[in-house]
């Protein structure tokens, strides 16, 4: 999990705006049962990807702001941000190959 890091609003611009490779974005929330079914989906693309984009979970529960500011109505939520800025969403628990897909189209 090593290619996961928890962002929080402290380190958000650091992490996510000023990376300099694309970032996967997940939003999530420890109640969220569709979000703990994604958790290990996302970490094995976090690994088989390692290099080629950065992986950052941000929990709304920590981080509420940066949910509002994203405009995140639901969670799980995925993003991709390129060069800082948002180029795409998704929302709801995605399969492996949805997820993989996301980010081939969207990196």
């Amino acid at each position: 999990m090593a290619n996961n890091v928890d962002v929080t609003s402290a380190n958000f611009e650091q992490e996510v705006v000023n990376a300099e490779q694309p970032v996967l974005l997940k939003f999530w929330a420890p109640w969220c049962g569709p979000c703990k079914m994604m958790a290990p989906v996302v970490d094995e693309v976090a690994d088989e990807k390692a290099g080629g984009i950065k992986v950052v979970s941000i929990n709304v529960d920590d981080a509420p702001e940066i949910a509002a500011e994203q405009g995140v109505r639901g969670v799980p939520t995925v993003m991709m941000f390129k060069s800082g800025a948002k180029v795409a969403s998704l929302v709801g628990a995605q399969s492996k190959s949805q997820l993989t897909q996301f980010i081939d189209q969207n990196a």
